[in-house]
């Protein structure tokens, strides 16, 4: 079982994981302009998000306007913005566990076995909220390399990968390890322990059998002596 040091690292990282979830949630730059063709100098970037678009000007000004409809987006962003919201409320969760099963705290008292299967519970939930980021990341980055492949396209409708992509994908690495440190405290290690602890304090408390009375030797077998 992992020390409380580790435990500490882990449920620190898994913060941070979610932190950064929160802010891929948040940010437009999922998919950006696509510079392709010899003349790269554009007056204008152009960023995609989940909830709004933001078009960037070289003169420093930013305008930004969320989706008019949510059921005229595409299933992807549709999709992403589901599963983030959930990523976001199942890591509030998994926080929320995981301080109640770290061993430097109070919870449950001196029960080893209660915390380590609250501790076990907010791994799993770690794990769950790196998933749910993980697929929203990866789908709309799939939708951004097959259109930039596509030679239906056209070139001013071709998007990049944006920075949120990559700071989506190591939020979900970040959790899923952090999550997978916190699940190693097992409790039916601990269960299996007390079990093999009691058997042995029953076989050392027991009390030693009396010996058996010694037997008379027969003489039957004896050979007999004559005497005049």
């Amino acid at each position: 079982m992992v020390n409380t040091g580790m435990q500490l690292i882990s449920f620190t990282c898994a913060v941070t994981g979610w932190v950064m979830a929160i802010a891929v949630t948040a940010l437009p730059q999922w998919k950006v302009t696509a510079f392709i063709g010899s003349n790269i100098l554009t007056s204008e970037i152009v960023w995609q998000g989940i909830w709004m678009n933001c078009i960037y000007q070289t003169t420093g000004h930013m305008q930004c306007k969320t989706y008019d409809s949510m059921l005229a987006l595409p299933p992807d962003i549709q999709a992403a913005r589901a599963l983030m919201c959930i990523a976001i409320f199942l890591g509030w969760l998994s926080c929320t566990v995981s301080c109640c099963g770290m061993k430097c705290t109070t919870c449950a008292g001196d029960d080893r076995h209660a915390k380590a299967g609250i501790a076990l519970s907010g791994g799993v939930l770690f794990i769950l909220t790196g998933l749910c980021v993980l697929v929203p990341v990866s789908w709309t980055a799939n939708t951004v390399v097959q259109d930039f492949y596509n030679p239906n396209v056209p070139l001013q409708h071709k998007r990049e990968l944006g920075q949120a992509i990559y700071l989506g994908w190591a939020a979900a690495v970040i959790l899923m390890i952090s999550g997978a440190v916190l699940s190693s405290t097992c409790p039916h290690m601990e269960r299996g322990a007390y079990r093999r602890g009691y058997i042995g304090r029953s076989f050392a408390n027991s009390r030693p059998s009396a010996p058996d009375p010694p037997k008379p030797i027969s003489t039957s077998t004896l050979p007999l002596k004559e005497y005049v």
